[in-house]
């Protein structure tokens, strides 16, 4: 009994150890950058966040400014579709 008692120690301090390493490893806020459809036009709005970064008339500008935001941060670029749908994602996290 002794022996399944300390294998079952050992057992449950890896699971700590696993999962309170995970919750450290965890990201809060991102830079990702999401292109959407907003009134007539496009938005650019970081990923979190309610209000937007910049509006634009045509999706490819809002895409060239959501890429450079998302080059100086090392993060992503998810572009919607006009119905809210993901259309694409570029990444920057090198």
């Amino acid at each position: 009994m002794s022996k399944v008692n300390s294998w079952l120690r050992t057992l449950v301090d890896l699971l700590e150890v696993f999962f309170n390493s995970s919750q450290r490893n965890k990201r809060g806020r991102t830079w990702h950058q999401h292109v959407v459809p907003y009134e007539e036009g496009w938005a650019v709005r970081r990923e979190g966040n309610k209000r937007i970064t910049s509006k634009h008339r045509k999706q490819s500008t809002a895409i060239r400014k959501a890429k450079t935001l998302a080059r100086k941060y090392k993060a992503d670029v998810i572009i919607h579709r006009a119905s809210g749908g993901i259309r694409d994602r570029i990444s920057y996290d090198d």
